[in-house]
């Protein structure tokens, strides 16, 4: 009987769609595992096809390639430790998500998903067959459980494998962050330890795929819920666990444990991921974006900064004759103090020639808000002409609260391939640049310091499309809109359950309004880094055409 078994850990960040650089990368870990004499090299759910996959897996050629490519990877990593990889497996006209299990050459194992997740971001019912509930695969005389993902999360799984003799559990998982999901994850897998009595060891993947950031933080857990090691957050990494066979059963050998930033550290890492994964996974190298001189841009330009460097990021400042000296100033100052260039295009000819080829149309009609619309197209019409030029991937600056209320211009300030505040309620915005200036990581590509001036962010917020123009003409101030909202959306709150908090009946309905009459505003807009269970695609998916408003009680 083994007395001790090495685990590699691979923490790595795959490609969707890229089956032969992921087989790559599980090709160096199984390396690594090698020749650190490792029994069993693992890697996160799903690795080979990269996660979510969406309906990507669902086409034969993809999956049948992706099949092909874990035989192969098998194949070659016959002289060795055992390599577990996840991947698609058919049966039949089954689909299956699954965790295979290679040794010797081929694939000796695969278990199965059972569990398969069906809110929020994961569509798996729609996607994949339910596979049964299974028992432990052998690596040399060691029996180990393997609940993948979301089988985790259910005591049957777990409860099964060590009935039918697991001697630890291992979890492959593809797992994004909201905030708060390190504690939750903490939760459920002490429950499955406690339950079963077995180790417990969490692997998860990392890096950015369309919203979701995966985030790591690997880590193992023995019998009493006690933490082994934790294994960084957001970083990749390669580790090597060992397990001792004491005469309470296999133990994990105490390692490193990685610090958890606090949740507002955790959420300006997961917007620079989500941006640098975005970019570096289609193919972009550089950003542009419309610097306004308020405190949405600045904080776009400062996660692209830190993203990308500096040297990628290009700001422009396309004013009016609405915009103030001092928003001139401030939006020249944040952009000097990133280091990013800085461009000053003035729109005042184009929209004279647009308001002159509109007259004859417009003739006996008053100025009103199709005016203040003009400017914004016009802005966003020559950013994407920049755009187009010199080959840089338009971000669009909108906040939560903007998106959730319509308060944006389609096709103006709206146009662009990413977003990466989208996830930001307004309030948010004002403490996460406050949080920048204070704080730098290695992480950050940015210039350390107050690379925000902190005029911009003490000064109202106002779009500048007409003269003395400030947001809470048109908006609920935004302390008492981003609670409304987060009460509507976040928590899915009727408007009496509102109203019952003290907020005023008329405002809360007006806000429920708006938010339905903006859906076609977001069913056109950027993706956003997801920070939240209740993000703007995926996790909240309402019809466009709807005449359902809540009648909030008398």
């Amino acid at each position: 009987m083994s007395q001790k078994f090495r685990l590699t850990l691979a923490q790595l960040n795959p490609v969707v769609g890229d089956l032969k650089g992921n087989a790559e990368q599980a090709r160096r870990a199984w390396e690594a595992g090698r020749d650190a004499g490792a029994d069993l090299v693992a890697l996160p759910e799903m690795f080979i096809t990269g996660y979510n996959a969406q309906d990507l897996v669902r086409k034969p050629i993809f999956h049948q390639t992706a099949i092909a490519t874990i035989e192969a990877l098998a194949a070659d990593c016959a002289d060795g430790p055992a390599l577990a990889i996840g991947g698609p497996w058919v049966e039949g006209a089954q689909l299956y998500n699954a965790y295979h299990i290679c040794r010797g050459g081929t694939v000796v194992h695969r278990v199965l998903k059972h569990n398969l997740p069906n809110e929020t971001v994961f569509d798996e019912v729609r996607v994949f067959d339910s596979g049964p509930l299974g028992g432990p695969y052998s690596v040399g005389d060691v029996r180990v459980g393997s609940p993948v993902c979301e089988d985790a999360w259910h005591p049957e799984v777990a409860e099964t494998l060590q009935e039918t003799g697991a001697e630890f559990l291992l979890v492959p998982n593809g797992s994004p962050y909201y905030r708060g999901k390190l504690d939750t994850r903490f939760n459920q897998m002490v429950a499955r330890v406690v339950e079963t009595g077995l180790p417990l060891i969490y692997l998860n993947m990392v890096g950015g795929q369309d919203d979701q950031v995966f985030d790591g933080g690997s880590f193992g857990l023995n019998p009493g819920g006690e933490l082994a090691f934790q294994m960084p957050l957001f970083d990749q990494e390669i580790a090597h666990v060992d397990l001792e066979n004491t005469p309470e059963g296999w133990r994990i050998a105490k390692g490193p444990k990685a610090h958890v930033p606090d949740a507002w550290e955790q959420d300006y890492r997961v917007m620079v991921t989500a941006l640098r994964d975005y970019m570096g996974k289609t193919g972009f190298r550089k950003v542009l974006l419309g610097m306004s001189g308020g405190i949405d841009s600045a904080l776009v330009a400062t996660i692209a900064c830190d993203a990308l460097g500096p040297d990628n990021v290009r700001c422009v400042m396309l004013p009016s004759e609405y915009t103030s000296e001092s928003s001139l100033e401030d939006a020249k100052d944040c952009a000097e103090r990133l280091g990013a260039r800085y461009d000053f295009v003035p729109i005042t000819e184009g929209r004279a020639a647009i308001t002159n080829t509109l007259a004859p149309l417009f003739e006996g009609t008053e100025p009103d808000l199709t005016e203040e619309n003009i400017q914004s197209r016009l802005r966003g019409l020559l950013l994407m002409a920049i755009s187009n030029k010199f080959g840089g991937m338009l971000l669009t600056t909108g906040n939560k609260s903007e998106v959730a209320v319509g308060y944006a211009t389609i096709y103006g300030d709206m146009a662009g391939g990413y977003n990466p505040i989208k996830e930001l309620y307004k309030t948010r915005v004002f403490e996460t640049c406050r949080w920048r200036n204070a704080n730098h990581r290695d992480w950050m590509m940015g210039a350390a310091g107050e690379v925000i001036p902190p005029r911009i962010i003490d000064k109202p917020p106002s779009a500048e499309l007409r003269a003395d123009q400030k947001d809470e003409d048109s908006l609920p101030p935004y302390d008492v809109l981003d609670a409304i909202l987060e009460q509507l959306i976040d928590l899915d709150a009727s408007v009496a359950d509102v109203v019952a908090l003290g907020y005023d009946r008329e405002t809360v309905k007006r806000v429920e309004h708006l938010i339905y009459i903006s859906e076609y505003k977001r069913f056109q807009a950027a993706p956003g880094a997801r920070l939240t269970k209740r993000s703007f695609w995926l996790d909240r998916r309402y019809p466009i055409v709807n005449r359902w408003r809540d009648p909030g009680g008398a």
